[in-house]
């Protein structure tokens, strides 16, 4: 169902690490459970407002997260990084070009748009190409706030390891994936939010991944009324993990979907 006027719809299509869950050749507790939550694609999210389809990244399984969710529409999309498991299904975004009869707007930071032109070169070609290509209209983001159908999107720079990248809030909604660290001016940003998304990979640390402890301290600074943690990696079993976690902190899995109120939340 549609979101109304003043209502935004967000919808988890993947949860996962960069290699998804099950891990291939993996025999473990969770990539052999039966429960669907521990079922994870590769990270990504929706938000749909005004009519609009806004896309966070398009991961590997992008063309299974599109056709299992139904996602009949796509407006534009907000990329955090270059890195595969968050650009590689670009070239899925085709059909939609062919239905909606218009290019789609891409937005990101100008190393991450330098390398998705450099790895989908084909795309932006200026000569006439006779076969079909993406058709996406590149924006270039300097970090600062700006307009997308009607409502402001605030890139929110993270660190991953060494490599600075962006986290997304849109109203009351914040979704910050891949990061090792919030920087405190990132942190000024993230106030006042009704759902906040974090990547928790595992607890065991690791060089460009944040860990469920070090997420669950953010929580505790940041004070939203709900969050998720995603880019979950199979160390992490759903059901016990969530049984460790506070009542308002969650696993997000793949298919999780909330709605809010626009005009009430802002």
């Amino acid at each position: 169902m549609e979101p109304g006027e003043n209502q935004l719809r967000v919808l988890v299509l993947g949860s996962g690490t960069s290699v998804g869950v099950p891990t291939i050749g993996c025999g473990c507790d969770v990539c052999t459970s039966t429960d669907p939550r521990d079922n994870r694609l590769r990270p990504s999210i929706v938000f749909q407002y005004g009519g609009h389809t806004v896309l966070v990244d398009t991961t590997p399984d992008f063309r299974q997260q599109a056709l299992r969710f139904g996602l009949r529409r796509l407006d534009a999309i907000l990329f955090t990084h270059s890195h595969a498991d968050h650009i590689l299904g670009l070239d899925d975004v085709r059909p939609y070009n062919f239905r909606q009869q218009e290019p789609i707007p891409i937005h990101a930071a100008e190393d991450t748009m330098d390398a998705i032109q450099n790895v989908f070169r084909y795309a932006f070609r200026e000569d006439e190409v006779k076969t079909h290509i993406p058709k996406l209209n590149p924006v270039r983001l300097s970090g600062e706030p700006f307009e997308l159908f009607g409502r402001t999107v605030t890139p929110v720079p993270l660190m991953h390891g060494k490599n600075p990248i962006f986290g997304y809030r849109i109203g009351p909604v914040a979704y910050l994936t891949d990061h090792s660290e919030i920087p405190d001016s990132s942190l000024a940003l993230l106030h006042d939010l009704d759902v906040l998304f974090l990547d928790a990979l595992r607890h065991k640390p690791h060089p460009t991944h944040s860990t469920v402890e070090r997420s669950l301290k953010h929580v505790e600074k940041l004070r939203p009324k709900r969050a998720f943690f995603t880019h979950i990696a199979h160390d992490l079993s759903h059901a016990r993990t969530e049984s460790l976690l506070p009542a308002h902190v969650r696993l997000a899995y793949d298919g999780l979907e909330f709605t809010l109120d626009l005009a009430q939340a802002l």
